[in-house]
């Protein structure tokens, strides 16, 4: 929990100095300002509707997405890959570390309902952001910890809260992620998108991806859309 407390510590202090923990002035209908096709069966955004745009790499997308899906006020989790050089990357190629995309989520919100600084939160609670190129057994560059900010605003948060959270020795190793500036983004193909929720039963789902949605679902309790729902 040493985390949580120093991240909210980190907000307060914020808030308290004046300056703004929203998220960055919201786009209309900014959810993709790259190269990404978007994929059949993800979330229709209503004509007009004010959103924001987040991108996030924590190692295998399919064990984060679940964990921003869940989240109220966001409207579309988008699994794909950014940082490359290669263009139109295929999950084979992304693979071999050679292609220098990092498997993300591109996450679509509404920052009426949740800041880009929440977002924040859950990024460094759901993957372990001291490892370097990897995240526990998945090894390589294409499984780094890395914040793709697509305003000024996104990056001053993303450096102050890591530069604090070292400070403060919120985790036992230094972090190592990746903040840099979002490029062209290419949604994974079809068979990666809403993974846990489609293939919940297979092994790598419930022994691997539950155990991080389930611990998830306890500490961010509040900021759930199924609590919203039930009216907890």
């Amino acid at each position: 929990m040493k985390f949580l407390t120093t991240f909210l510590s980190i907000a307060a202090s914020l808030a308290f100095s004046g300056a703004s923990t929203s998220a960055a002035k919201p786009l209309k209908n900014s959810s993709m300002n790259n190269e990404a096709t978007i994929p059949a069966g993800t979330h229709h955004i209503p004509t007009g509707a004010t959103t924001d745009t987040a991108t996030f790499g924590t190692g295998c997308f399919w064990c984060t997405e679940a964990v921003f899906q869940e989240l109220k006020g966001v409207i579309k989790v988008t699994s794909g890959y950014m940082g490359g050089h290669v263009a139109n990357p295929t999950y084979e190629e992304v693979c071999t570390g050679t292609t220098g995309h990092a498997e993300c989520l591109q996450v679509v919100y509404d920052p009426g309902v949740i800041s880009y600084d929440e977002l924040l939160e859950v990024f460094w609670e759901s993957h372990d952001p001291t490892q370097l190129n990897r995240q526990g057994n998945d090894v390589g560059t294409q499984y780094r910890s890395a914040i793709f900010y697509h305003t000024p605003e996104q990056k001053e948060k993303a450096e102050h809260y890591k530069t604090r959270l070292n400070q403060e020795g919120a985790y036992p190793k230094p972090i190592v992620t990746e903040i840099t500036p979002a490029g062209a983004f290419y949604a994974a193909e079809d068979y990666h998108q809403n993974y846990y929720n489609t293939h919940g039963s297979q092994p790598y789902c419930y022994l691997v991806i539950r155990p991080k949605v389930e611990k998830f679902e306890k500490v961010f309790k509040n900021k759930l859309k199924k609590n919203e729902k039930t009216g907890h």
